[in-house]
């Protein structure tokens, strides 16, 4: 396991200056205050923990009388915590959104083999949903074509649908990229490191470009880090998109997931082979696959738009109000969902996600009795970040708080109350000079980094710091430790093992009054302390030379004479 210390983490940095990367030295450029350990509560986590994740509130589903109560029950938090109202006056800000819920699925079924039609049952067999607005949604007779990972990536020389006319027609898409498997983080899609180009989102979005009438995709429980229950239980009931307003983006009538076996008895009637196409779609000379086969179905939806709600809290800062950091955690999950054996159906969502909601009040309520920092520390609880980073992403392309006067952030997303850990896991370590302000806080602690390790279930690109990452704005995920005080690297794994799969996107994500919180609180330690030295600093941290958002932030800095804190050249 590679591990990475203040000296090693500095490292890292100035060894892109001596391959010729324009990073500053971090002794030189970054201003590291000291700062001291705030008063984090404990009890103000089990509570807030606790009372978001119970039954009153119904799973948090956007747009429900749960968010209601969620929403209510944060502005009277962010307030007895010592923050004021962060846009304008309000705690909210509106996110339009549009809510499709599918209903009366026909099988879908697969015609043209030589034995006769295959019939999939919706839930066990396959799930789908439309982001059309479309009333009746309907696939009648659409072609399939294997289309491998479904990517088109100019810059990459790599695209799966090249020569093809998808009009009307139905991708059959592999999950992550195509280097899922590699060994090293070497490769044209950054090697066992999964990229956005690997996640769902992006493959539907891609088939809708290319005209696609439906995109489905092949799930596998490696290469997606979840299993068919969570597709199942995610995929089900509502579904919250953006509204797109009146020139929507070009979409697929459906789209979906099929099981992996199904998969592999609707291409073996097309005379293929599973694997070997798995195989073959990995290499730079993959061409699509059009299959001989038809697939329909239909069902019904049901529409209801509206407007869920970021809350947004602040502590202004003492002598640069105008520049800030964020601290953001998402306060929704499923609502009502696939019920468990023992008929349970609220999906509570007590560590997904009411502990990172939780930990905004915790670190706003010890900041607040700190006193403030230099800087505005911004804490935003973001909705439909379930439904795809709706809330986040709506936040980043309307922000209250100009992007290139936001200084940086961090991000907490599902603390597995898992106890001590000899170490933090860093999901994307290298992308920014914030890995420093991470190594700094981490001095006083007995404990360590280590890089996600697995970086082939893209998490980077799942939660919602994805959307101010993209915009430029340095951003910090970090998860509880692997390396279990008790238990070690083996504890570890279990602990995430049974989280995911027995209660990931389940009803049986609950609260536990028996947690060990000493892990929980050690980890928001080092979030206060990094919140604190961004606050008091004077850098404006950059990503570093060569990662896929700096020339975004550069750009976006240089806009108005923002220049992020950086005075013009002469």
């Amino acid at each position: 396991m590679k591990r990475f210390t203040i000296g090693a983490a500095a490292a890292l940095i100035l060894s892109a200056c001596s391959m010729g990367q324009d990073v500053e030295s971090p002794d030189a450029a970054l201003d590291l205050p000291d700062v001291a350990d705030g008063t984090l509560s404990e009890e103000t986590m089990k509570r807030v923990t606790e009372r978001l994740s119970s039954d009153e509130f119904e799973g948090r589903a956007p747009g429900t009388a749960g968010e209601e109560k969620t929403i209510a029950y944060l502005i009277e938090e962010f307030g007895k915590a010592g923050l004021e109202p962060g846009n304008n006056g309000s705690w909210v800000q509106d996110v339009p959104l549009v809510e499709i819920t599918g209903k009366d699925f026909a099988p879908l079924t697969i015609s043209g083999g030589d034995n006769g039609d295959i019939k999939l049952n919706y839930a066990t067999d396959w799930v789908g949903a439309t982001y059309r607005e479309d009333v009746e949604t309907k696939l009648d007779d659409s072609e399939l074509v294997f289309v491998g990972y479904g990517i088109n990536a100019p810059e990459k020389g790599w695209n799966d649908y090249e020569g093809l006319d998808m009009k009307g027609k139905t991708a059959v898409i592999l999950v992550n990229d195509p280097d899922f498997g590699a060994e090293t983080l070497d490769g044209p899609f950054n090697g066992k490191a999964m990229t956005y180009y690997g996640r769902w989102t992006y493959k539907y979005e891609e088939a809708g470009r290319q005209g696609a009438a439906a995109a489905i995709i092949i799930h596998d429980t490696e290469p997606a880090a979840y299993g068919w229950n969570v597709v199942e239980s995610s995929w089900s009931g509502p579904q919250a998109y953006a509204d797109r307003g009146d020139n929507p983006p070009p979409m697929t009538k459906l789209n979906g997931w099929v099981q992996k076996e199904k998969a592999r008895e609707i291409l073996a009637a097309a005379g293929q082979d599973l694997d070997d196409l798995m195989a073959a779609a990995r290499k730079d000379d993959f061409k699509a696959v059009p299959l001989g086969l038809k697939a329909s179905t239909s069902f019904r939806n049901d529409i209801r738009t509206f407007a869920s709600k970021n809350v947004i809290g602040i502590l202004p800062g003492s002598e640069r109000p105008d520049e800030y950091v964020m601290h953001t955690a998402h306060w929704d999950h499923l609502g009502r969902c696939t019920p468990a054996p023992d008929g349970d159906d609220i999906c509570n969502g007590a560590v997904d996600n009411a502990t990172g909601t939780a930990a905004l009040v915790a670190l706003a309520e010890a900041h607040a009795k700190a006193g403030p920092t230099k800087r505005s520390l911004v804490f935003l609880a973001v909705t439909a970040e379930e439904s795809g980073l709706l809330g986040a992403d709506y936040y980043a392309a309307n922000p209250v708080f100009p992007l290139n006067k936001t200084v940086g952030g961090i991000n907490m997303d599902a603390f597995l109350v898992a106890g001590p850990a000899k170490d933090v896991t860093v999901v994307g370590p290298g992308k920014s000079q914030l890995d420093l302000f991470l190594d700094k806080a981490l001095m006083s602690d007995d404990r360590v980094t280590t890089p996600n390790p697995n970086p082939e279930a893209g998490y980077y690109y799942r939660s919602d710091h994805f959307a101010f990452a993209k915009r430029g704005v340095p951003m910090l995920y970090l998860d509880g430790g692997e390396d279990l005080v008790d238990g070690g690297k083996e504890a570890g794994a279990a602990v995430q093992a049974d989280y995911r799969d027995n209660r990931y996107h389940g009803p049986k994500d609950e609260y536990d009054p028996n947690w060990d919180w000493s892990g929980v609180m050690a980890d928001l330690r080092l979030f206060y302390r990094i919140g604190r030295m961004l606050g008091d600093s004077t850098s404006w941290p950059n990503w570093v030379e060569g990662d896929e958002f700096k020339a975004t932030r550069d750009e976006d800095c240089a806009v108005d004479g923002a220049l992020c804190g950086k005075p013009e050249a002469p």
